[in-house]
């Protein structure tokens, strides 16, 4: 099956940090009343309110550890919004006492447990079957930790984007010929090395599947996060700032409020500049009733629930029903 997809979490990150240190850095007031509506415009409560089943209390980014679910929506695809799948899961925390985060990239075929439909299926799956809600509950119930926040984008604007701040270097790992967002085969060729990558260059470099494996293509995107939110910090790209709002704007959701993306901004600051640990989920791929799942090894889950809940300060060592492995099975979709 040909794979038109983008990992579009990469710039859902980028964008927070651009949003709240752009804000806080008051180049200019009428750019603080842009961000401030563009947050306003783009807010969406979850279904469940603003606090999640597994916090006592509601959080504060400002003073609190937090986590933040960042999801990429492909609608580009002749499909409803209501079967939209999510095609890119990054689930950070951060720790408001040393300004550090941790990052997990979750594969989109994941087999796990979705509480919407009451079986196991591909963790992508959950939001064609609830939307946003069902994706954030997919979450929780996977790593047994609290989402706070959730970032839901689209990528159409990505494009727009990487060109507003002219580009974006980075070093392409090898030699690639992918197609183009309009899907035309080889139109974007890009040769090994250090260079200067425009919209449609970085968007190939983001979704190419065949020249590395899943794990890797999670590490380079984690990678591309760093470098579009250092090189976004420019001067000629804050100079663009409201180019880059009027461009995502219309692709982003979010439960995140003004102020508490403001509240973000001391990560990026404090250590003069975005630094993350990136961690993977270890894993397989495997064949269920002839459908393709990518099964996570159980230990890999634990031991990434265990650095994510101690980040977090939460008990570790705390229960749970997250049991991922085609061992505990019952009930799968046989939807590829």
């Amino acid at each position: 099956m040909k794979h038109k997809k983008l990992k579009i979490s990469l710039w859902s990150l980028a964008f927070v940090f651009l949003m709240s240190v752009g804000a806080a850095a008051g180049y200019a007031a009428y750019l603080t009343d842009q961000v401030k509506q563009t947050a306003v415009e783009s807010h969406r409560e979850l279904a469940r309110g603003e606090k999640s089943d597994k916090r006592v209390e509601v959080v504060n980014p400002e003073y609190d550890h937090t986590s933040v679910l960042f999801v990429g929506i492909d609608d580009s695809e002749k499909r409803s919004s209501n079967a939209t799948r999510s095609d890119a899961l990054v689930l950070a925390t951060f720790n408001d006492d040393d300004k550090s985060i941790k990052m997990v990239s979750i594969p989109r075929d994941s087999y796990t447990y979705i509480p919407e439909v009451g079986y196991k299926d591909k963790i992508t799956h959950a939001h064609a079957f609830g939307g946003i809600d069902a994706t954030v509950a997919s979450v929780e119930q996977m790593f047994n930790v609290p989402v706070d926040y959730y970032v839901r984008l689209n990528f159409n604007s990505f494009i727009e984007v990487v060109n507003s701040i002219g580009g974006i270097t980075y070093d392409v790992p090898f030699d690639i010929t992918e197609q183009n967002s309009s899907d035309k085969a080889g139109a974007i060729e890009l040769k090994k090395g250090y260079q200067t990558l425009n919209g449609e260059e970085a968007l190939a470099l983001a979704r190419t599947r065949k020249y590395d494996s899943d794990l890797a293509r999670g590490q380079r995107q984690m990678d591309l996060i760093q470098e579009i939110v250092r090189q976004s910090m420019t001067t000629s790209s804050i100079n663009n700032f409201n180019e880059i709002l009027n461009s995502i704007s219309n692709n982003l959701k979010t439960n995140l409020t003004f102020d508490e993306m403001i509240s973000f901004k001391d990560y990026v600051l404090e250590k003069q500049g975005l630094s993350f640990e990136k961690m993977q989920l270890q894993g397989e791929g495997m064949r269920k009733d002839g459908v393709w799942y990518y099964n996570v090894y159980e230990d890999s889950l634990l031991s990434t629930k265990s650095e994510l809940r101690t980040h977090l300060e939460l008990d570790p060592k705390e229960e749970d029903q997250g049991i991922n492995s085609f061992a505990d099975d019952d009930n799968g979709s046989d939807e590829m």
